[in-house]
C-alpha cells in the first residue's frame, strides 16, 4: 500500500468521487449530501490522500491501481474534520480505509488538533464506516461546524489529546 498525497486529477481518483457522490445520492437527499466535490477538496484547508496497490496484471506487468481515499478538513486550529472517505469495491475489508483513517488521525495530531470530527450518513449502509469510526475511538456527538441535526446524518468525535 502507498498513500500520496492529492493528485486529484487522476483519472481512476475522479471515478471513484464520483462513485462516491452517486452512493451518498442514492441513500440521502440532496440536501443531506455533505461529500466535498472536487474543487472542495482542492480547497486551501483541505488534504487531499489516495491509497494505492500495486497490481499483478497480464505479462507480469506492474499497476497501481486505487484503493481508497481520505481528506481532512482544517475546521480551526484545534479542530479537524475528515471528508470523503471512500474505498473502492474491488478493496473493501482489506484493511485499506483502516490504513487511511490511521494516516489521517496521526496527521491530525502531527498539526497540533486536539479534535477530530465527521459527518457520515445514519442508515444501515453506512453501519460499517460507523463500526471502523468506533474501533479507533470516535463517539457520537452533537452536530459540529456549519452542521445541523438531520435525520440522515450521524456525527462522530475523537478528541486526540
Amino acid at each position: 500500500m502507498q498513500i500520496k498525497l492529492g493528485e486529484l486529477e487522476h483519472p481512476q481518483i475522479l471515478s471513484l468521487l464520483a462513485e462516491h457522490h452517486q452512493d451518498m445520492a442514492l441513500h440521502s437527499p440532496a440536501e443531506s449530501v455533505h461529500a466535498l466535490d472536487v474543487s472542495g477538496l482542492a480547497a486551501d484547508d483541505v488534504t487531499f490522500w489516495s491509497l494505492w496497490i500495486e497490481e499483478l496484471h497480464q505479462e507480469n506487468a506492474q499497476a497501481m491501481q486505487l484503493a481508497g481515499c481520505g481528506a481532512l478538513k482544517q475546521l480551526d486550529l484545534t479542530h479537524g474534520e475528515i471528508k470523503s472517505m471512500r474505498t473502492a469495491s474491488l478493496y473493501l475489508r482489506q484493511g485499506v480505509a483502516q490504513a487511511l483513517l490511521a494516516h489521517i488521525i496521526a496527521e491530525a495530531k502531527q498539526r497540533g488538533y486536539t479534535k477530530l470530527s465527521l459527518e457520515t450518513g445514519s442508515m444501515a449502509a453506512f453501519l460499517p464506516a460507523k463500526k471502523l469510526y468506533q474501533r479507533f475511538g470516535f463517539k457520537e456527538c452533537a452536530p459540529f461546524a456549519d452542521y445541523q441535526l438531520d435525520p440522515y446524518s450521524a456525527f462522530m468525535t475523537l478528541d486526540l489529546f
